[in-house]
C-alpha cells in the first residue's frame, strides 16, 4: 500500500501519526490526574466505595424501573398472579363440593354405618354421634386389645 504514496504523502502521514500518538498520551495523562482529583474529592466528602456502590445500584434500579418494559413486564405477572389466585380459589371450591358430595353419597353412608355397627359390636354401646375419625380409632382400639388379651390367655395355657 505504501507503494502507491509519495515519498512526501508518507512522510505527512508519519507526522499525523506521531502527533495523534502524543496527543493520545497527553489525554492519557489528563485523565489519570482528573481521576486522581475525583479519588481525592471523594475522600475528603466521606464517600467509599462501598456507598459509590449503593447508590450506582439504586440508580440502575430507578433505571430499570422506569422502563416501559419493565412496567408491562410487571403488569403482566401481576395478571398473572391474579389469575392463578383466582384459578386457585376456583379449584379449592370443586374439591370441596366433591368431598361433601362424596361424604353425602350412600356408599359413603352405608360405609360410615358399617363401621359404626362394628364399633358398637366390638367397644360396646356408646350414644352415637362420634365423628368417622373417632369411630376408626375406637375400632382400631378395640382390635388392637382383643389381638393382646388371646395372646396373653394363649401363653397361660
Amino acid at each position: 500500500m505504501t507503494e502507491n504514496l509519495s515519498e512526501q504523502e508518507q512522510e505527512e502521514l508519519r507526522k499525523e501519526l506521531a502527533k495523534v500518538e502524543e496527543e493520545i498520551q497527553t489525554l492519557s495523562q489528563v485523565l489519570a490526574a482528573k481521576e486522581k482529583h475525583l479519588a481525592e474529592i471523594k475522600r475528603k466528602l466521606g464517600i467509599n466505595s462501598l456507598q459509590e456502590l449503593r447508590q450506582n445500584i439504586t440508580k440502575g434500579w430507578q433505571d430499570v424501573t422506569s422502563t416501559s418494559a419493565y412496567k408491562k413486564t410487571s403488569e403482566t405477572l401481576s395478571q398473572a398472579g391474579q389469575k392463578a389466585s383466582a384459578a386457585f380459589s376456583s379449584v379449592g371450591s370443586v374439591i370441596t363440593k366433591k368431598l361433601e358430595d362424596v361424604k353425602n353419597s350412600s356408599t359413603f353412608k352405608s360405609f360410615e354405618e358399617k363401621v359404626e355397627n362394628l364399633k358398637s359390636k366390638v367397644g360396646g354401646a356408646k350414644p352415637a354421634g362420634g365423628d368417622f375419625g373417632e369411630v376408626l380409632n375406637s375400632a382400631a382400639n378395640a382390635s388392637a386389645t382383643e389381638t393382646i388379651t388371646e395372646q396373653i390367655q394363649e401363653e397361660t395355657q
